[in-house]
C-alpha cells in the first residue's frame, strides 16, 4: 500500500470539511504536541473512526491531501542533527518549507526549549531561494535574529517530501496532522530513503481539554512515539551522521510497518 493515493478514499465523503482560514484561526492555549507512528492500513481505520466522531478535514483547492517539500539546513559538521541525537534539551532546526499545491514558501526556525515546548517562527521566501537564501537580506536578518546561525554558516543537508492530511475536532480543541509517503534526499551523500507505508501523526491539543483522538489512537494500539522527520532522514541517508540514538527508533518503525527501510542511490 505504500504510495497509495489517499485523496481518493471513500472516507472523505463521510467527513466534514474545514477551510484553511478557519483552521488557521484556531488558537490552542497551553498547547501540547504528541507524535505517534502507525502504518497506512491502520490509518484507514483511524480516519473512519474520526469521521464517525465529527472530525473535519482541512481541504485546500478541493484536496484533503496536500504535498509538502522541505529543505533542512545544517552546518558542515551537522550541529543541529547532532544536538538532537545527543539529547540536548535546547536545540534548533532551520528549514525552508514549500506547500506544493500553491508554491507558497517559508523560511522557518523551530526552537526546542528546555521546558520541552517547541516554538516556530517563519517568514515568506521566494520559491527560487529555497536552496540558497544567503543573498536575501530580509531572510538573512531573520535567521540571525531568531537562530544561533548566520546565512553563510549553514547549507542544505536533507530534503523531506510527504503528503499531509489535517483534521480538526468538532470543538476545535485539537488538530491532527497525518504525514504519509515520506521520502528523503541527502545533498551530501546523494542518497535517498523512504519510510514506505509508515505514517507519522502529530496531535496538537489544548492542554486544558481531554483528547478524544488519543482514545481513538489507543483503540488501535497506536502509542506516543517521539520522532523527527529531519533526524530520521539524515540518519538514513548520511553515513557521516551519528546514529546510536535513532537506530532503535528505526527498528521500531520497521516493526510497525513490518518491512525493512534502506537507503539507496538517488535517481537525480
Amino acid at each position: 500500500m505504500p504510495g497509495a493515493d489517499l485523496s481518493k478514499l471513500p472516507v472523505w465523503k463521510k467527513m466534514g470539511v474545514i477551510s484553511l482560514d478557519e483552521m488557521d484561526s484556531i488558537k490552542l492555549m497551553n498547547r501540547i504536541d504528541t507524535k505517534f507512528v502507525t502504518n497506512e492500513a491502520t490509518l484507514l481505520k483511524v480516519l473512519d473512526d474520526a469521521a464517525a466522531r465529527g472530525y473535519r478535514a482541512c481541504v485546500i483547492e478541493g484536496q484533503p491531501v496536500t504535498a509538502y517539500y522541505s529543505v533542512y539546513y545544517d552546518t558542515p559538521d551537522l550541529f543541529m542533527y547532532t544536538a538532537h541525537e545527543t539529547g540536548r534539551k535546547t536545540r534548533q532546526k532551520v528549514r525552508v518549507r514549500t506547500y506544493l499545491i500553491s508554491g507558497d514558501t517559508y523560511l522557518e526556525i523551530k526552537r526546542k526549549q528546555n521546558t520541552g515546548r517547541t516554538k516556530k517562527k517563519r517568514i515568506p521566501l521566494p520559491l527560487e531561494e529555497r536552496m540558497d537564501f544567503s543573498g536575501d537580506a530580509a531572510a538573512a536578518e531573520f535567521l540571525a535574529e531568531k537562530s544561533w546561525f548566520k546565512a553563510g554558516e549553514i547549507t542544505p543537508e536533507c530534503t523531506t517530501e510527504f503528503d499531509r492530511i489535517t483534521l480538526v475536532n468538532s470543538s476545535k480543541t485539537e488538530r491532527l496532522t497525518i504525514d504519509t509517503n515520506l521520502h528523503f534526499h541527502n545533498f551530501s551523500s546523494g542518497l535517498d530513503a523512504n519510510l514506505k507505508d509508515a505514517v507519522i501523526i502529530e496531535l496538537k491539543q489544548d492542554g486544558r481539554a481531554d483528547s478524544e483522538m488519543k482514545g481513538i489512537l489507543l483503540e488501535h494500539r497506536i502509542h506516543p512515539f517521539r520522532i523527527s522527520k529531519y533526524c530520521m532522514g539524515v540518519m538514513l541517508t548520511d553515513p557521516r551522521a551519528r546514529s546510536n540514538r535513532f537506530k532503535e527508533k528505526l527498528r521500531m518503525v520497521e516493526k510497525i510497518i513490518n518491512d525493512k527501510i534502506d537507503r539507496y542511490e538517488s535517481n537525480f
